[in-house]
């Protein structure tokens, strides 16, 4: 278990600060990661690395010459948020463009990818190569939708050495594409990992069991089996990597790799090693020439006890970015030239904190919204560890501390407007931005949608009416479609939020009032999340282990429904 901690919902920011100070040779902080404390040329490539917090090594650990130049951190198992990511970026960059690596979840994917248009949209040309190394979530013929583990490492590494070596953006997504292509994992877990705080781990293994094609976000594994002893895993895996050889490889006999053996918190180094032992006579009885091997913690899930192990298939290109020296604070290898630190002071960005005008109506109708964000909060705070467990039964048990984290700081950041005396548009608009960017995930991203959806049709000037609730609702539930890409069915918050907005506009149309028509569409909600529990999931982290959530509510659904259920007083007094 996690045991030192203070606060839960400050772990990541405390070990963020604990971090940089242990490491402040190699980097500094920036608002939402770190970025290298040592200047790149100038007009070379970016590579900006990220995810969720809970991983170290990754990604913080591998920011430095010759790996990453930045890493982007979000909160435990949650993606960081688009605005942390943009963050990153603009501190890192060199002036030669911007390539965003990371694991392929689906929160990552719409954070970065968010990102990247905004940082387009200024100018600074960015890519996107997503990892997609796990050979457990997907089937060969659904690559693209393969999650990132351990093969994070020599993805990010090939980028990296090409950027330090003044390749072009267009050649470094070359070479990191290629290298990602080539790279094939596959782990096993003996137990779950527990999130600070929590009273149990996110999933057990029956004793002697083993789970088999774990992630690294807490997800048990998709099968289980006894556990071999140690030359037998060994064998289990590398027969398992070897039939996935890529199609580039011509025959694995005379092929080359670099091998890396993971892991993934709990399992001890001389555990490894004894693995690895196997490994090694494995590969080299199949003619594999084995390229710079790596035992040990490289991509972890807090205290996860569990292995992974992952093949990177060479050519000679990419041979020689892997060889290549590199100086981090968790990954060094070979020998980087001494290279001055940057000024620290060009960090700093003004904050324009101007209030726009209010109303009288709208800056009264805040003080109400306020309190159902107070609401939100407490409601939250009561019920995390539920929330937590739902998620975690076939995903990773972040849904209770993300949603914990956006609440409380959406609440904070609504009190800090009220106090300026901001209008009921403007304190939605800075509690939006504030969820989002703080509780980070694809929950974290869909709750800043709607509290904006909300912000943007309100405004700053009327006094709220049952018909800007509807109108509101009807934005917020076709903008969170369109930003997550959820339809009905897909066992998500959508769920909920559809019957939810459509129950509002339909009572509100027929001439209902406010707390009629929230009454009847939180019901909605209600009776739709808890039918959730009969779908199966089809996007998202839980969707490799879809048949493990039947039975059970999707998270995302039942908290948006006992939101709604819980400030239908609140709202109603918007109509006074």
């Amino acid at each position: 278990m996690t045991r030192l901690h203070n606060d839960p919902v400050e772990f990541v920011d405390e070990a963020i600060e604990g971090f940089v100070a242990a490491h402040a040779q190699h980097v500094c902080q920036v608002s939402g990661g770190v970025i290298r404390n040592t200047r790149s040329e100038k007009g070379t490539v970016a590579v900006v690395i990220g995810g969720g917090s809970g991983h170290y090594p990754a990604f913080a650990g591998l920011v430095g010459q010759g790996l990453a130049h930045g890493a982007v951190m979000g909160n435990l198992f949650a993606s960081p948020s688009a605005q942390q990511i943009y963050n990153v970026c603009k501190a890192a960059n060199n002036g030669g463009g911007v390539l965003l690596s990371f694991g392929n979840y689906a929160g990552d994917v719409l954070h970065f990818g968010q990102a990247r248009e905004r940082l387009l949209r200024e100018g600074i040309h960015c890519e996107i190569v997503a990892v997609t190394d796990d050979i457990s979530s997907a089937s060969l013929d659904e690559l693209q939708k393969r999650r990132g583990i351990a093969g994070d490492l020599t993805v990010f590494k090939t980028a990296a050495a090409a950027a330090e070596q003044g390749y072009s953006l267009e050649e470094v997504v070359r070479v990191t594409r290629a290298a990602n292509l080539r790279t094939r994992s596959m782990g096993v877990a003996f137990d779950g990992c527990t999130l600070p705080g929590a009273n149990d781990a996110l999933f057990h293994v029956p004793e002697g069991r083993m789970a088999v094609g774990m992630g690294i976000h807490g997800e048990p594994g998709i099968s289980e089996q006894e556990v071999p002893r140690a030359d037998e895993l060994a064998e289990l895996l590398v027969s398992r990597l070897l039939k996935e050889v890529p199609d580039v490889i011509v025959s694995a006999n005379g092929s080359r790799a670099a091998v890396l053996l993971n892991g993934l918190g709990a399992i001890k180094y001389e555990e490894l090693f004894v693995v690895y032992r196997r490994v090694n006579q494995l590969l080299k009885e199949a003619g594999i020439e084995i390229v710079e091997p790596e035992v040990g913690e490289l991509v972890t899930s807090l205290d996860m006890a569990g292995t992974s192990l992952t093949l990177f298939w060479l050519d000679d290109e990419l041979e020689r970015l892997w060889r290549a020296p590199a100086d981090s604070p968790a990954y060094r290898k070979g020998n980087s030239k001494p290279v001055a630190q940057i000024d620290r002071s060009k960090l700093d960005t003004p904050v324009d904190d101007t209030t726009p005008p209010a109303s009288e109506a709208s800056s009264e109708a805040a003080h109400c919204i306020n309190k159902a964000l107070s609401t939100i909060r407490q409601l939250i705070d009561d019920n995390v560890d539920e929330l937590g467990r739902l998620d975690a039964i076939a995903g990773d048990g972040d849904h209770g501390i993300g949603m914990q984290r956006g609440a409380v700081a959406a609440s904070e950041a609504a009190n800090k407007a009220l106090s300026s005396n901001a209008g009921a548009g403007t304190l939605l608009n800075l509690a939006a931005k504030a969820w989002a960017d703080r509780a980070g995930g694809t929950s974290g991203a869909i709750w800043g949608v709607i509290l904006n959806a909300l912000s943007v049709t309100i405004g700053d000037q009327d006094k709220p009416t049952a018909d800007h609730y509807a109108r509101a609702l009807i934005k917020a539930k076709e903008d969170a479609m369109s930003f997550g890409k959820a339809k009905a069915g897909d066992k998500t918050l959508v769920d909920a939020l559809i019957p939810f907005s459509q129950t509002l506009e339909q009572q509100v149309s027929s001439g209902d009032d406010l707390a009629n028509a929230w009454d009847k569409a939180s019901a909605a909600a209600t009776e739709a999340a808890e039918a959730t529990a009969d779908m199966i999931p089809q996007i998202g982290r839980a969707r490799p282990l879809a048949e493990k959530s039947l039975g059970t509510p999707d998270p995302g659904a039942k908290s948006f429904a006992m939101i709604v259920s819980a400030v239908k007083d609140i709202i109603q007094s918007h109509q006074r």
